[in-house]
């Protein structure tokens, strides 16, 4: 065992990169990893590496207490501070699966909620904050609704704007709201599995529109309309899920159009737009009379902020949507209404979500080198479309990488018809670390490149 290990490990600490605390507490975590810290190394006392960085000894405390929250070190009283020896986590299952926001690049995200949270109690009732309230938010609420429907629509009359508890509470509303039991859902070929599970519950069919890689075929879409007559038709036009297809404007016109034509209605599900570089502008600017716009906060910030606004015109149509909606989701939470209003008004949710979009490119950024040949992304958003070499089928790699301890979306998954292409969705925010991302990446990319039949060579 080292006596005292030199601070090679560390980084140059730059002003914007974040705080400084993280920076030494990434650069620990970094050495950890790469090995050149090793389970037993002794650290350098806190005050020796404050005077050595020139930083005072709270940031050095607060790193120091950052890394054992990871995992990384253990104290020993008397005799200092050490590295850890791995924990179980560490061998954990590499989850690829799960599309959520990676963890904010340059962002405490622990001091952003205690100053939301306490900015919240300071202004609010918090006998309001423990009570029913009616469905669709406050008036509060839905003006902060509208601040953040507007990179996307320009200024909204915030009536319009309904509060809701997450995107799925949407889609099913609208579902009940719009439909009736027997009627036809009109999807992509690959969709949200999400739609599929709501429509099934409530007995209502989604029927298949053939796509391209610029998504739904307008004249395969007014062919199915004059076919099915179809309730609804469910559409995610930027950064799809799962295919990672960014609509162009004159696709997103020609539908509109087709939606007017047929007197059919679209749901426009978009949790990705404001992670997208310069996405065209939203389906429900061209028939904003035919379409309902949902937009979420848990893919663009965090899970944990289940909020989703809708974006509704017509009043009486507004008013069915919340009767659906009362029917099994009452409201939202208040007191988590009433973080993501702070947030948007204070503009923590854009610093918050300018993080999760640059950590979100790196993590594209490193895809895409590791996954060379292969990756066909967009660069930005939550995950990678992977289309699958013909030796592979995607229900079987999917089982090779759980063998392999990784976690994976084939493509079966999102089918809303009887085909399905082989494929696997990649996400990329589920892993916080990027090193274990990396990891993940790697094993997977070496998977690929192998034969089925040579892994159960190896197995036998």
């Amino acid at each position: 065992m080292q006596d005292e290990i030199v601070p090679i490990w560390l980084p140059r600490l730059a002003a914007r990169a974040g705080p400084r605390f993280l920076q030494i507490a990434d650069a620990l975590q970094a050495a950890v990893v790469q090995g050149s810290l090793k389970p037993g190394d002794r650290l350098p006392p806190q005050r020796q590496l404050a005077a050595q960085l020139d930083i005072d000894l709270t940031t050095v405390t607060r790193a120091y207490d950052e890394a054992r929250r990871r995992h990384l070190l253990e104290g020993r009283g008397a005799r200092g501070t050490y590295v850890a020896a791995p924990k179980v986590e560490l061998t954990a299952v590499l989850d690829l699966s799960m599309n959520t926001p990676p963890p904010p690049d340059g962002v405490d995200f622990d001091d952003l909620l205690k100053q939301g949270l306490s900015q919240v109690l300071m202004s609010a009732d918090s006998g309001l904050l423990m009570t029913y309230h009616l469905g669709g938010g406050s008036d509060c609420d839905r003006q902060a609704g509208a601040k953040w429907l507007a990179p996307m629509f320009g200024p909204l009359d915030s009536q319009q704007v309904l509060v809701c508890p997450g995107a799925q509470a949407a889609i099913a509303a609208l579902i009940l709201a719009l439909t009736e039991p027997g009627d036809v859902i009109l999807a992509e070929p690959t969709s949200y599995p999400g739609l599929r599970a709501a429509a099934t519950q409530f007995g209502r069919r989604v029927v298949a529109v053939e796509a391209d890689r610029n998504g739904m075929l307008p004249q395969m879409l007014e062919q199915a309309c004059r076919e099915h007559q179809p309730g609804l038709v469910y559409l995610n036009p930027t950064l799809q899920n799962p295919t990672a297809i960014t609509m162009a404007q004159r696709r997103r016109k020609e539908l509109a159009g087709i939606a007017q034509r047929c007197n059919t209605r679209i749901v426009e599900d978009d949790p990705y737009w404001l992670l997208a570089e310069a996405p065209p502008p939203p389906i429900a600017t061209f028939a904003p009379e035919r379409v309902y716009y949902i937009s979420t906060l848990s893919k663009c910030l965090t899970p944990g902020l289940r909020v989703a606004f809708v974006l509704i015109r017509d009043p009486q149509e507004r008013e069915r949507f919340l009767v659906a909606l009362r029917s099994f989701a009452l409201m939202v939470a208040p007191l988590t209404a009433a973080l993501a209003t702070q947030w948007i008004f204070d503009g923590s949710a854009d610093a918050l979500m300018a993080g999760v979009r640059k950590e979100a490119r790196l993590r594209h950024r490193m895809a895409r080198d590791l996954l060379a040949g292969r990756y066909s992304g967009a660069g930005d958003g939550l995950h990678v479309w992977l289309e699958l070499p013909g030796y592979w089928n995607c229900a079987q790699l999917a089982r090779a990488a759980d063998a392999a301890g990784i976690a994976v979306t084939p493509a079966e998954a999102f089918a809303t018809g009887s085909g399905s292409v082989n494929a696997i969705r990649i996400s990329l925010g589920s892993i916080k670390d990027r090193a274990r991302l990396r990891a993940g990446l790697q094993r997977l990319s070496h998977l690929l490149a192998q034969r089925p039949e040579s892994l159960d060579a190896a197995v036998v």
